[in-house]
């Protein structure tokens, strides 16, 4: 529907960009492993529950990334959440600089796969299925292990990053 309640006969993206932003998201960091053993990292805030029983998670990634490869050949990722000081690291591993673990703290994970220090919350999971999702591959891992501290995450809304909310945790 538009601004008058009319439903559109087509779908501008940039306004429906617009619109999905009225949807706050916490932001991650997923990470795997990439051929040789290299780390491999990028910024997501398409990333939400879906399951207890088994524990599941999904996000998604664009069908262009160079990553992607990497994602669907390893058994296993982290989906690191941002804690609210960690803004820097969440433009680092969106852009495309050259090797974006060059000198952060990191530890190996189930599998080996890069776990980020200083994460408001870790989820370490091994792939269970991948799913075609129109210009996007969508990820659903089991959750394997875990952890989460008492910091503040880092949000993105309206085309913004910013601390949750005081109060709000």
């Amino acid at each position: 529907m538009n601004a008058t309640g009319e439903l559109s006969a087509t779908i501008d993206p940039k306004e429906l960009r617009l619109a999905l932003g009225c949807f706050p998201t916490g932001v991650a960091v997923v990470t795997t492993l990439g051929s040789g053993g290299v780390p491999i990292g990028i910024t997501v805030s398409s990333f939400n529950s879906v399951s207890m029983e088994p524990p599941l998670i999904l996000w998604s990634l664009t069908r262009r990334a160079s990553s992607l490869a990497a994602f669907k050949a390893h058994g296993a990722f982290a989906v690191n959440v941002l804690a609210a000081d960690q803004e820097p690291l969440c433009r680092h591993f969106a852009s495309a600089e050259g090797d974006r673990f060059a000198g952060l703290a990191w530890r190996p994970g189930v599998d080996g796969i890069p776990v980020l220090e200083g994460a408001v919350a870790v989820f370490e999971c091994r792939n269970w299925a991948v799913y075609p999702g129109g210009d996007h591959e969508i990820f659903l891992g089991e959750v394997v292990r875990y952890d989460h501290w008492d910091t503040v995450p880092l949000v993105f809304g309206k085309g913004r990053l910013s601390p949750l909310a005081p109060g709000a945790s």
